[in-house]
């Protein structure tokens, strides 16, 4: 899909060319798509396929008054039936007189440039454009990282009632979503990097500071990203402790029942042996087996009562 916007009188609204100063966004492109674009600003095919390329990697690339930056995006995705995330990646290509974004998915944080949200945004900016999305991305990844962090919160929630086959696979979920968006916001983190250190395009506006603010967001999302994975670990550890003293709880609970019923168990059975029934006590008695069936059922309570003080259960 390609949409085209322009900025006239600090107004930004869809157009229908691809005119200097005009803003082309391509959501899920086509090949017919990938090859207008190419072809109407002299761009290398691969160069507007990159984005559509999951495992493509981050990086700055510049051909004559041409940047292209490429970076990755959080989006959402599924790991064994349940919602994660994950990246895909975002190509921002910087022309004399035009910019364009290209990403395999539509991506939302770009819909606050398109709607006007985004105060002093003009398409006519290219490189502060750019700057732009970058900060925004950072802030945007620190928003996905606190979400995670709160589903795990509401995992440890539920550790004090219940554990379940569940609980594993969205633990496991949120520490993979862990791993993808660290992974990305290293590889973005060295993208800013180079464009920092760059004279071209990004600082000749006097972007030093916004870009500096881009770093310092990706930087603190990447500390929040290795806080989370840590404070995960700890959750699967704890996890795995309860489970453990469950299952000790649940065995402890039957070797007591076990304890308990062995009693009847040992009763009946010399009761059951072939000899005289003068040497069994209460055999000919009225109302024997009442009296043997109190007696066992007084020595497991006895026995019930030994066991719980000295805290078996």
């Amino acid at each position: 899909m390609i949409e085209m916007f322009r900025t006239e009188g600090r107004v930004t609204s869809p157009v229908d060319d691809m005119g200097d100063g005009s803003w082309i966004r391509l959501s899920a492109p086509t090949l017919d798509e990938v090859d207008t674009i190419a072809d109407t600003f002299g761009l290398e095919r691969d160069d507007v396929l990159s984005a559509t390329d999951l495992e493509e990697k981050a990086r700055v690339e510049y051909e004559g008054d041409t940047m292209l930056i490429l970076v990755d995006v959080p989006s959402s995705g599924e790991i064994h039936g349940e919602q994660a995330r994950n990246t895909v990646p975002l190509c921002i290509i910087l022309t004399k007189s035009n910019v364009i974004t290209i990403c395999s998915e539509r991506f939302a944080l770009l819909d606050d440039f398109s709607s006007g949200k985004v105060r002093g945004f003009s398409t006519w900016r290219h490189s502060r454009f750019a700057c732009s999305i970058l900060l925004r991305l950072g802030v945007f990844y620190q928003q996905v990282l606190a979400d995670i962090d709160r589903k795990r919160l509401a995992l440890e929630g539920r550790m004090d009632r219940s554990i379940n086959e569940s609980d594993l696979f969205d633990l496991h979920t949120l520490e993979s979503s862990l791993v993808y968006l660290s992974t990305s916001l290293q590889g973005n983190a060295n993208v800013l990097g180079r464009l920092r250190r760059s004279s071209r395009l990004l600082q000749h506006e006097g972007l030093d500071e916004e870009l500096e603010d881009a770093v310092m967001e990706h930087q603190q999302a990447i500390e929040m990203a290795q806080i989370y994975r840590n404070v995960i670990d700890g959750t699967r550890d704890l996890m795995s402790s309860v489970m453990d003293l469950r299952l000790n709880e649940v065995m402890r609970r039957l070797t007591v029942i076990t304890v308990v019923l062995s009693i009847p168990t040992i009763i009946s059975g010399f009761y059951g042996m072939n000899v005289d029934t003068r040497w069994m006590p209460f055999a000919n008695t009225m109302h024997g087996f009442t009296l043997i069936s109190l007696l066992t059922a007084l020595v497991c309570w006895l026995l019930i009562i030994l066991l719980k003080k000295r805290h078996v259960f």
